[in-house]
């Protein structure tokens, strides 16, 4: 870039965030000042037609949106006759000039395009929100998918792991970050700001988030994180009102207990596995006592898996009958095939490609975790019984452990799991329940086992 240009561009940007306003263009319809912002123009003139592109797409319809996406995808689409034609000269001459154009062919001018709207203010998170548009636009109309795979090559860049920033969020982090972390929180909904403060205030509870210096006030992704003395079953003891904060002489285990994406438009761009291993080396650094990292997390697959086996297993049935009533005296009975179930469902029951059925399962393992315990009666919040009959699981980050469990998934779709739960899988079976039924023990037994644990 040339100085006058890059000063061009500078005075542009300066103007853009003092005055809010891009310079009159009339109302010149969006095709062409796509077009206009494709072709060699200035520097300043391209990011004026950037803001009134942007300026423009912000107030169309859903239909007038759709148009726009037909747009990218038709016009903007790669020429297969020149792709064609500059892969064989490639491939015959091989020389650095043929490789150019075959690299300038094999891109779609919307991918450009998307780059050069980026260069207004404030443009990285209009097209995240313009992206979140794009994918519910592909519900009705999936012939759009194709530049969603722009859009995807394009963040993957833009938000690796260099340019994010990691935030400790505590009570003295401004408002209006904290209202988003009441909105954003997915796992355990955080009902009010005193519900807040007990996350956030207590020396025994940490939060951390991930930002991009393009989009300073909006977290990317943030996970929550309790300070404990042994590893809880428990969500509601986790987060009860009233709890006694554990002293920092005491606690010895980090727990991963809630874990939100917080952009819809960057759906399927990975953050988590960076921003838990981040928050593993600052904890390890600041709290040298801690030794055991592992998560409480949700089993938001069971019920559904359940209801799929429970016609030609009368237990199993039983079992999501008394979960409908939301009352853990009633799952009490249920409550040790309960656990060998949800044993089995996250060891064995697979998707076609042959990983875990269960989202968190394949979110934890594919980062190197072991699937450590099971506990019934976990979360007894309505959410809980629906969607897993109350189960939740551990997963221990066994840090010397981590990339030999995560090699072994990649390679052989392995589930690394403890002992405990790998003995549920083999436990005999009661004769008297026949085949699919049985494993009952008492329940005092069973939450002996499950590891719950109550204020000491």
């Amino acid at each position: 870039m040339s100085r006058m240009a890059f000063f061009a561009d500078l005075m542009g940007t300066i103007f853009s965030r003092t005055t809010g306003k891009a310079p009159a263009l009339g109302r010149v319809p969006v095709t062409e000042l796509c077009e206009a912002l494709l072709s060699p123009q200035g520097e300043v003139s391209g990011m004026a037609r950037a803001r009134e592109i942007l300026a423009q797409y912000r107030a169309m319809t859903v239909d007038e949106k759709k148009a726009f996406f037909t747009h990218l995808a038709e016009d903007l689409d790669v020429d297969p006759e020149k792709l064609i034609e500059a892969a064989t000269l490639y491939r015959e001459s091989r020389d650095p000039a043929a490789f150019a154009r075959l690299s300038r062919e094999a891109e779609p001018r919307r991918q450009e395009l998307l780059r050069r709207l980026n260069q207004a203010p404030g443009a990285t998170e209009e097209l995240v929100r313009m992206r979140l548009d794009l994918l519910n636009l592909m519900k009705d109309t999936p012939e759009l998918a194709r530049i969603d795979q722009d859009f995807i090559h394009l963040f993957v860049s833009w938000f690796n792991r260099g340019f994010l920033v990691l935030r400790h969020i505590d009570w003295g982090t401004p408002a209006n970050i904290l209202e988003k972390i009441i909105e954003y929180e997915a796992v355990h909904a955080i009902n009010d700001w005193n519900d807040l403060q007990r996350r956030l205030r207590p020396t025994d509870r940490r939060c951390f988030g991930f930002f991009h210096p393009a989009m300073p006030e909006e977290p990317l992704i943030f996970v929550e994180v309790a300070l404990c003395k042994g590893v809880p079953g428990s969500i509601q003891w986790l987060l009860a009102d009233g709890r006694e904060t554990v002293k920092d002489t005491e606690f010895d285990t980090a727990v991963f207990y809630s874990i939100s994406n917080c952009q819809e438009g960057l759906r399927g761009i990975s953050f988590g596995n960076s921003l838990i291993k981040q928050v593993v080396e600052d904890l390890r650094r600041d709290l040298p006592q801690v030794k055991t990292f592992v998560t409480l997390s949700p089993v938001p697959g069971l019920t559904r898996h359940l209801k799929k086996i429970a016609d030609e297993k009368p237990e199993i049935a039983a079992l999501l009958e008394a979960a409908d009533a939301k009352d853990p005296s009633a799952l009490t009975p249920h409550l040790p095939l309960l656990k060998k179930l949800a044993a089995d469902y996250l060891v064995n029951a697979k998707r076609p490609d042959g990983l875990p059925s269960d989202p968190v399962a394949r979110f934890h393992l594919g980062n190197g975790a072991l699937l450590h315990d099971i506990h019934v009666l976990g979360d007894t919040s309505a959410n809980g019984f629906r969607q897993s009959c109350t189960a939740m699981v551990n997963y221990l980050y066994d840090l010397p452990k981590v990339e030999e469990n995560n090699e072994n998934y990649m390679a052989g779709k392995a589930v690394a799991a403890s002992k405990q739960v790998r003995a549920l899988l083999t436990q005999p079976k009661s004769s008297e329940n026949g085949e699919g039924g049985g494993w009952l023990e008492s329940p005092q037994k069973l939450l002996g086992l499950s590891g719950l644990q109550t204020k000491s």
